[in-house]
């Protein structure tokens, strides 16, 4: 599959994020041509803060590989990862990271705390490549369709 079309299904997670009442947030993880896992934001759902949908998708996916390394592994996301989901991404190897609309000053790839640029963390995972806009007006229209109270 594409980008486009992972991105896609990212973008069907989002809607099922917002029709739950949360951000619409959604993220995959792929290894290989294989979606090994979904996540979708649960934060207010799960009285959760860090229940993000790339957290949910790196946990979903360390637990059907029984793994905590996802090197070789991409992950999907229709916002740019903030940086706590930026931590869990460098902390668990992901190798390439693809997002649709950038998420501003807490962006873990383009604000200052941009942990998944950060070449200097001694003993952490090499930093992912990144791929940015990847269906960006789309993404940037699914969240603007229901006011955030902050993610």
């Amino acid at each position: 599959m594409s980008a486009t079309a992972y991105m896609r299904r990212c973008l069907d997670l989002a809607e099922i994020a917002s029709l739950a009442g949360d951000t619409p947030v959604g993220a995959l993880i792929v290894r290989g041509d294989e979606v090994v896992a979904e996540g979708i934001e649960r934060t207010r759902a799960a009285l959760d803060p860090s229940a993000h949908a790339e957290v949910e998708a790196i946990r979903q996916a360390c637990r059907r590989l029984a793994t905590l390394d996802l090197r070789g592994c991409s992950l999907y996301s229709t916002v740019e990862p903030c940086v706590l989901c930026g931590y869990a991404i460098r902390r668990s190897g992901v190798a390439h990271v693809v997002y649709g609309a950038p998420a501003g000053q807490a962006g873990a790839c383009t604000s200052s705390y941009a942990i998944l640029a950060d070449r200097d963390l001694d003993g952490w995972p090499p930093v992912p490549e990144v791929t940015g806009g990847v269906l960006a007006d789309e993404c940037l229209a699914a969240l603007r369709r229901r006011p955030s109270l902050g993610r």
